[in-house]
């Protein structure tokens, strides 16, 4: 194989999900692509990697101080809801259904990757809470083990603010998932949310 082809795939297998057969195909892409194309995709790569900012408020992406949905003055400001990454404030945003205020914590905590409290932006939720604007704090984070330690941190910091209402995301069965293959935890969840028809 080429040097210059091997060294591509390997750059490419970087890339979380990309495999050795993937990198190939993505790689011989690259190849029938336009030149122009080719160097627009790089530079709007090396650009995003080095412009990109962190949004004063909430940590999300952005390309200035404030992010785009902080900056929206007709969002509900006296919600926010606690996400993990931004990723997964890009999935509800797509709903279309939530209209507050988020905050990206940057991960979970998970001692055995080296991760702890400090480490996410758990401080810089608690100064906006003391601000007072701030009613409810919706904490949809994942359900893995480092999920409900976070969860549990979480709930055990925003006891000092007891004006604010804390609550979660439903939690439970999905939605075509058969009973007899589901955990006993997201059990427990499904029975602790249930709610009246």
């Amino acid at each position: 194989m080429s040097k210059l082809l091997d060294n591509v795939c390997m750059e490419l297998q970087r890339l979380p999900g990309i495999g050795r057969r993937t990198a190939l195909r993505l790689a011989m892409h690259i190849l029938k692509m336009e030149s122009e194309t080719v160097d627009s995709l790089s530079e709007s790569i090396s650009r995003f990697r080095h412009d990109i900012r962190y949004c004063l408020s909430c940590n999300n992406l952005s390309d200035e101080a404030l992010c785009p949905i902080c900056s929206d003055e007709r969002r509900d400001r006296s919600t926010v809801c606690v996400v993990e990454q931004v990723g997964d404030l890009m999935s509800i945003e797509n709903t279309g259904q939530y209209h507050g205020m988020y905050h990206v914590l940057g991960g979970v905590i998970s001692p055995m990757q080296g991760v702890g409290p400090s480490d996410l932006k758990i401080d810089l939720l608690c100064d906006k809470l003391l601000a007072g604007e701030i009613k409810e704090v919706i904490i949809a984070i994942s359900t893995s083990v480092e999920g409900e330690t976070t969860l549990f941190y979480l709930m055990s910091r925003l006891k000092a603010f007891p004006d604010v209402k804390v609550t979660t995301i439903a939690r439970g069965i999905g939605f075509g998932d058969e009973l007899e293959y589901v955990d006993e935890l997201t059990i427990t969840h499904a029975l602790l949310n249930r709610r009246e028809l």
